[in-house]
């Protein structure tokens, strides 16, 4: 079993933390491409954390179940206004099953990279699928890894410089990892969480999606559907399950 970084410490201020994650103008375009994916059907969630994407496309009409290691992020959806009807599992997103299937299977926000082994993220591939219905979609929103803007010689980037919140990234190069560095200063004290990643490429994850029967789809850069090109620093792809070739 994974270890859980988002445990009450950071579950209690979460939300408050990542607000602007939780703004219509950030959600509503996911909302929209997977409500439209779904088409009606129903969505699992690995990763559903306290619940900004869930609840909205819940909203939408679709059965939605979701999966998170995190006891304590579960516990604060599971209190929030219209939760109700959500199927909430706690355990491992990359091997947990919840019965049943499913038009479409998401992962958003890099939390591909919380699997920190590849050996993980292909269980991850092979769980999906497993809970996908024929022609269902998977879907992973994750960032494109920044190693063209990391200098000679360099481990550290930094990603969010601000008054109250520091983020650097420490890449390690060798074995594909990074550690998300956050200082959040608050009332002149400083709390520090640094998870563990493992970064990963979009061909990369197009050879385990075809490991567990998948192909690619679609690729954008952004959920409103902009080309993925070059420059693009996170891309938004969809995998379909193929359907079984008959025998005979």
């Amino acid at each position: 079993m994974p270890e859980d970084y988002f445990g009450e410490r950071v579950a209690e201020r979460y939300d408050e933390r990542y607000a602007y994650l939780s703004d219509p103008v950030v959600v509503d375009p996911i909302v929209d491409f997977l409500a439209d994916l779904a088409r009606g059907g129903a969505a699992l969630e690995l990763g559903i954390g306290t619940g900004r994407i869930a609840l909205p496309l819940g909203q939408r009409g679709l059965r939605v179940h979701g999966i998170d290691l995190s006891e304590a992020m579960v516990a604060r959806l599971r209190a929030k206004p219209g939760a109700e009807p959500i199927g909430l599992t706690v355990g491992d997103f990359a091997t947990t099953k919840v019965g049943g299937t499913f038009s479409v299977v998401y992962l958003v926000a890099n939390t591909i990279m919380n699997l920190t082994t590849q050996d993980e993220q292909v269980a991850c591939f092979r769980n999906a699928a497993a809970q996908l219905e024929p022609g269902g979609c998977f879907v992973i929103e994750v960032l494109v890894p920044g190693l063209r803007r990391l200098p000679p010689g360099e481990t550290f980037q930094p990603f969010h410089v601000s008054p109250t919140h520091l983020g650097f990234d420490e890449y390690d190069v060798a074995r594909q990892g990074v550690v998300s560095h956050h200082y959040w200063l608050d009332d002149g004290t400083v709390e520090a969480f640094s998870p563990p990643f493992r970064y990963v490429w979009p061909s990369e994850l197009d050879l385990m999606a075809r490991l567990a029967g998948m192909r690619l789809r679609e690729r954008w850069s952004g959920w409103k559907r902009e080309p993925f090109t070059s420059e693009s620093t996170t891309h938004v792809s969809v995998w379909e399950k193929t359907a079984p070739h008959p025998r005979g």
